[in-house]
């Protein structure tokens, strides 16, 4: 069974007969997948050190040497932002430059996410951080030297970050805690202490309009709603790190050590980019 209830509130987010289908397969170890609004998924396959590109049953390699290159997202222009393990937060222009965005003291950079007003949160697990890149320097025209790239949490070991459906909170994954925490997001873009949100080891994590929470954990991506309860899980033959949702911010695509799954779901997922 690829689907678990909790809750009959789970069949309001994927139908009782969906199937967990795999997309492609024979990778080291995949990671940070973000699905294009022009039609295509990229995704990490991070000790092969290349961000892959899958469209339409195509397999291209995106970007060689991408520096262990680990979760991926867009910004409000289309480009291409990247949390590289190598030690440092990119952007990819349009015309196949790199921007450097974030570098200095950076040990190990994980996740990252964009929010509405340009700027970026991202993890860096190895240095036990969430930094928060501003919008002067992330934003639409943005970029360095222009604005800062400032501590926005300090946890152990922070791994996925994700924007709550309103953007007024930024949900962190904690994998030696092994907790979730949802932060409050200020005025001024920085971060409040924090509330135990849920009691997980999870890597990445996504929402969705509604509300509900999408945590890739041990054997599949558990599905909470925004208060806690936990509402069901997509099963996966192998064991997920990340997830995002697909064309049009509907169906799931899921990273999961060798292979890319993707299931559909009747409720879009938060749109960040």
């Amino acid at each position: 069974m690829s689907l678990e209830a909790k809750s009959e509130k789970f069949w309001n987010l994927v139908n009782r007969d969906a199937e967990v289908r795999q997309v492609s397969t024979g990778f080291a170890f995949t990671e940070g997948p973000v699905f294009s609004r022009r039609g295509y998924l990229l995704f990490s396959d991070i000790p092969n050190e290349k961000i892959m590109k899958w469209e339409r049953g195509q397999l291209t390699a995106f970007r060689e040497k991408s520096n262990r290159a680990n979760g991926l997202t867009f910004d409000h222009q289309g480009r291409l932002l990247a949390a590289e393990g190598g030690g440092r937060v990119t952007r990819t222009e349009k015309n196949g430059a790199i921007t450097v965005m974030a570098s200095e003291g950076l040990q190990g950079p994980n996740d990252l996410v964009y929010a509405i007003d340009g700027s970026i949160y991202f993890s860096d697990l190895s240095g036990s951080r969430v930094y928060q890149i501003t919008s002067a320097r992330g934003g639409v025209g943005g970029g360095p030297p222009k604005g800062e790239v400032r501590i926005a949490a300090e946890t152990p070991a922070p791994n996925g970050v994700a924007l709550s459906g309103n953007q007024q909170q930024l949900y962190v994954a904690d994998v030696k805690t092994t907790m979730v925490k949802v932060h409050a997001i200020k005025a001024d873009g920085s971060l409040d202490g924090g509330r135990d949100f849920a009691p997980l080891r999870v890597d990445g994590l996504k929402t969705d309009e509604a509300g509900n929470v999408w945590m890739a954990s041990r054997d599949g991506v558990y599905v909470y709603d925004a208060g806690g309860e936990h509402l069901g899980t997509i099963k996966t033959p192998e064991g997920p790190s990340n997830c995002c949702f697909g064309e049009g911010f509907r169906g799931l695509y899921i990273t999961a050590r060798k292979s890319v799954y993707h299931v559909p779901t009747l409720v879009p997922g938060t749109r960040t980019f």
